[in-house]
């Protein structure tokens, strides 16, 4: 059910009163309930087409005075179908609402403020919190892969807890964050991860997407803005909700490596190609080697994933309560990697008066996140994730006196593999965080139409991450590095909101002024050479080389105006203003400040005399919106001319002295982006069927990005507005309850196209990504050039094998002959043509069966990994198994792979390249709803027990472990789409319980 409980009583505005009774009225009775026995307070009985009726009670009955000749009541509430039920002589009338796929008179939050779902001007998609908790996930931004369109959600890494990328409507910016905004119960979160909330406790989610529904956030908001809405307490008798599940994670899919024996005659032919005195193996090695050892199953396990919630909540028509407490504990495909959160919730709302209302809202989590080396540098043994594909199969973690074996020395072609063990045994790598997210509302209501909101709040994050190498560590010694930082930011949010309808007409406008601070302190401390291990990095006084002390501290702030008004008029024409003035400390004078205007017009052609009574047609809206929205994208003191520390010698004494940096600050102002949404929303056969679609144009202008500058001045660089950036695209979603009665059944898809394009670059100059050096090539590998597509991968076109059978022919596109820098060109994109989900809910008696799939087309990727993994032999690691049977040879020159040598002239190129779209089952799960009143249990109001399994197939021709990666992926680097050694993501099958008391 959407929006269950959302707004106890709204159902009242459509009460007027309770008519007097005459000699002639007869008193109907009776309960409305969902479920059998779940009452639902605050639903409307109303006789049809009169003013008469009531609102059930906190039992969800009622007592309604009914004149003589009445013919039908109509029982509705926010989020269940409306019924209507003819009257006869009976006197008592219990009635079950059912959930509405599509509801047109959904509350869903806006910003500031809610709003009917058919009133909407802008694009705005839903997320319930069902759906949210369908598979346990261990941030919310997981649980967003494929719900709604427009969203597109990267997973860097499978690590449990790793980091999420998630884009709305594309990239808008090359420096600053792409990241939406995340607001939790109206508190704009400074951090981009809400990673302090439990799935469990979340209600529902809105994204605002175009620049009409976000510009009210301004500066922070032209990457759309996620609007978190947690649960909250009812009026009602007190209810208690358990859930507990439990996962068995493992590996996807396993790498086809070569086996001990493959190994072995892989480079006997490396040794004959290249010249060796002997062969890497004698024969009688060769013929002694079997299968060898699978380092694959080693490292990667079983691994069990726990998700527990408890709920408590109740109150009465004065007071609503709610308290929460969960465990979300994920073991790692990986031993000794992990995640785990606790989260405790309270929320209280109490009304003083029936003008005076105060609640407040508390998140407490601590998270411990256990990591393991998914570091993408240098040749991959020098990770746990490269080692373990490059170790060799011939031999085993271990020697016979239990001590760990050196890799490095056991072949003379290779001393660069780090032993995996070493990392997952010698290594720790912890996390913990400390979180608050807290705020206090004041509201007054001097006259029913008139409310005044105060809000102050605090978000504050203490986190400290220790590492520890010990002395067992082969070839490195013992190394600690302990990393303090503390984020915290005050919010003050005061709003006047005015609701007024008279006849035809219905008007809300807004005015408001915030301010929000951030505040941020760091602290490092590191030292090698620990005489003991059995302190770890708690005692770095230990250390008999101390590292050098760092500290942090940076500060600021943004003061915020902002004012709405939405109109409408006889329900058939909305219109939508607003505007923001965003006062931020980071720019310099004369542009620290921005305006952000927003419009938006939508016609509701259904409710037109012309189209009132079709049968087929129930709803029909176009909607058309332009808006502004900006971001900051510098750093705190990016416009300040800073000093920075350093040390100099003079006569002979060491002194500390400060000195300009190399970078010039700039008079900077916001980027911003415009842009234009169309719409329409079409629903059919009394929203049975309805569909949502939506183009749109958006265009970043004034980007920042740093420019060279000549060096004879002094600086080397300087940030500049220099920049425009295009995302233009398409999205549709639909909605379908296709089956009712005994067998029902409901369907939600979505599928969103995007194009993002790089219009201007300063002075036309190329924009190279971060220089990767994988010894193997020294390069980079993305890029941003005018005319483009975003992070497009930038290298040379393959040209097949000279007459040995070597890579080192590529192609002359200039041509003059030479291949060099000046022939490298566009290989390939990184970003997806569309994206896709589509979720399939199935129910019949007491059985649910629902089946959830997600998708990406179009994509590509640079596999580096396989660069490594196929190519490097002199490197010495191991390969896969293709590599020696796909190989070129005389009798094969069409073969994948060149003849295995030293020799071949690796470069960044299209062969490398590979596709990465998939079609990924995110979720299958059955579940069953127990039938309590037949086995006679009381005291529980219903109890689901549920088995189900998350990402157990995925349709890809992708090599690599997963398609899903996003190894150097982030918040602000452009280096997309590149797999590096990255933790695997896994599947696991889940099994739980809901019960509710």
């Amino acid at each position: 059910m959407k929006k269950r409980f959302k707004v106890v009583f709204v159902n009242l505005a459509f009460v007027l009163s309770i008519l007097l009774a005459n000699a002639q009225e007869e008193v109907l009775t009776g309960k409305v309930t969902q479920n059998d026995d779940d009452p639902i307070p605050g639903a409307a009985v109303v006789v049809k087409g009169t003013s008469v009726g009531t609102v059930t009670d906190l039992n969800g009955e009622f007592s309604l005075h009914v004149p003589s000749g009445s013919k039908t009541l109509v029982f509705s509430f926010v989020g269940m179908k409306t019924k209507e039920v003819e009257i006869t002589s009976s006197k008592v009338y219990n009635i079950i609402l059912e959930g509405d796929v599509y509801n047109l008179e959904e509350v869903v939050a806006i910003g500031y403020g809610t709003m009917k779902k058919s009133d909407l001007t802008g694009s705005v998609a839903s997320i319930n919190s069902e759906d949210i908790n369908s598979s346990p996930t261990s941030t919310v931004l997981q649980a967003l892969a494929g719900r709604a369109s427009g969203v597109q959600v990267l997973q860097n890494n499978g690590q449990p807890g790793g980091a999420i990328s998630v884009r709305i409507r594309g990239t808008n910016s090359v420096q600053g964050s792409n990241e939406p905004l995340y607001v939790v119960d109206g508190f704009p979160l400074a951090g981009e991860n809400p990673t302090i909330l439990s799935n469990l406790d979340i209600e529902s989610i809105e994204i605002l997407k175009d620049a009409s529904a976000t510009a009210i956030y301004g500066s922070r908001g032209s990457n759309g803005v996620v609007l978190i809405t947690t649960k909250s307490g009812k009026a009602g008798k007190p209810s208690v909700s358990i859930e507990t599940g439990f996962g068995i994670q493992s590996l996807r899919k396993k790498l086809d490596l070569m086996n001990a024996k493959e190994y072995a005659q892989f480079y006997n032919v490396v040794a004959e190609n290249d010249g060796w005195d002997q062969p890497a193996f004698t024969q009688q090695e060769v013929n002694s080697f079997g299968e060898g050892f699978d380092w694959q199953d080693y490292v990667f396990g079983k691994a069990l994933l726990q998700n527990h919630n408890i709920t408590v909540s109740g109150g009465n028509d004065k007071t609503q309560f709610l308290i929460s407490g969960s465990l979300y504990d994920e073991n790692g495909i990986i031993e000794n990697s992990g995640y785990k959160r606790y989260t405790v919730r309270t929320n209280i709302g109490h009304d003083i008066s029936e003008k005076i209302r105060v609640s407040t809202n508390i998140t407490l989590a601590k998270i411990y996140q256990q990591n393991q080396s998914s570091g993408a540098y240098g040749r991959g043994g020098f990770t746990l994730i490269g080692g373990t594909l490059n170790a060799f199969p011939t031999v085993t973690p271990t020697n016979e006196d239990g001590s760990w074996r050196d890799l490095r020395s056991i072949y003379h072609w290779n001393s660069e593999i780090n032993n995996p063990a070493l990392y997952i045994n010698e290594t720790d790598s912890e996390t913990v965080s400390n979180k608050v997210l807290a705020n206090a509302v004041f509201e007054y209501k001097p006259i029913p139409e008139l409310t005044l909101r105060i809000m102050g709040g605090i978000e504050n994050t203490d986190n400290r991450a220790d590492y520890y190498r010990t002395n067992k560590f082969i070839g490195l010694g013992s190394r600690a590095t302990v990393d303090v930082f503390a984020l915290t930011s005050l919010l003050n949010e005061n709003t006047l909101t005015y609701s007024k309808s008279f006849g035809k007409h219905s008007i809300t406008g807004l005015v408001g002024f915030t301010y929000q601070d951030f505040l941020f302190t760091s602290l490092e401390g590191s030292g090698t050479n620990f005489l003991s291990d059995l302190q770890e990095s708690h005692d770095l006084g230990a250390a008999l080389v101390p590292g050098l002390p760092d500290s942090g501290y940076s500060l600021h702030t943004i003061l915020s105006g902002l004012s709405r008004i939405n109109y409408t008029y006889d329900d058939k024409y909305f219109a939508t203003m607003s505007i923001r003035a965003d006062g931020s400390s980071k720019f310099s004078e004369g542009n620290k400040w921005g305006y952000f205007p927003s419009g938006s017009l939508a016609w509701r052609i259904s409710n037109e005399d012309f189209l009132s009574d079709s049968e087929l047609l129930s709803d029909l809206k176009i909607r058309a919106g332009w808006g502004a929205t900006g971001s900051q994208a510098i750093g705190t003191y990016a416009t300040l001319n800073r000093l920075f520390p350093g040390n100099v010698v003079l006569g002979g004494q060491l002194y500390t002295h400060f000195a300009p940096g190399t970078t010039l600050p700039g008079d900077l102002k916001w980027e911003t982006t415009e842009q234009v949404d169309v719409g329409v929303d079409v629903g059919f056969f009394e929203n049975r069927l309805h569909f949502t679609a939506d183009y749109y144009s958006k265009t970043t202008r004034d980007l920042l990005n740093t420019v060279p500058l000549p060096p004879s001045g002094g600086y080397t660089r300087t940030i500049d507005n220099v920049g425009v950036i295009t995302n233009k695209g398409f999205e549709l979603a639909l909605n379908a309850d296709i089956l009712q009665g005994p067998v029902k059944w409901i369907v939600d898809a979505n599928i969103s196209f995007n194009k993002t394009r790089i219009k201007k670059l300063y002075n036309g100059e190329d924009i190279r990504g971060t220089f990767i050096n994988i010894t193997l090539v020294e390069d980079y590998f993305n890029i941003l050039r005018e005319g483009e597509p975003f992070a497009a991968f930038y290298g040379y076109l393959d040209d097949g094998y000279d007459e040995t059978g070597r890579l080192g022919k590529y192609k002359d596109l200039t041509p003059d002959g030479v291949i060099n820098a000046l022939d490298r060109t566009i290989i390939g994109d990184p970003a997806p043509d569309f994206v896709y989900g589509l979720n399939s809910a199935l129910s019949y008696k007491n059985f649910d069966f629902t089946v959830f799939i997600q998708g990406s087309q179009g994509n590509d990727i640079y596999n580096l990994s396989a660069m490594g993994n196929t190519l490097d032999v002199g490197y010495g690691g191991n390969m896969r198994k293709e590599v020696l049977y796909d190989r070129w040879t005389p009798e094969n020159p069409n073969a994948k792979y060149p003849t295995p040598s030293r020799t071949n002239g690796v470069r960044v190129s299209d062969r490398f390249i590979e596709d990465g779209s998939y079609l990924r089952f995110r979720n299958i799960q059955l579940g069953y709803n127990i039938p309590l009143a037949k086995l006679g249990i009381g005291g529980i109001k219903n109890m689901q027990v549920y088995v189900g399994g998350k990402n157990l197939i995925t349709i890809t021709n992708y090599s690599g472990w997963d398609p899903e990666v996003n190894s150097y992926g982030g918040a602000t680097s452009f280096n997309q789409g590149i797999d590096y050694f990255t933790y695997p993501s896994n599947k696991s099958v889940n099994f739980g319980i809901r019960v509710d008391f």
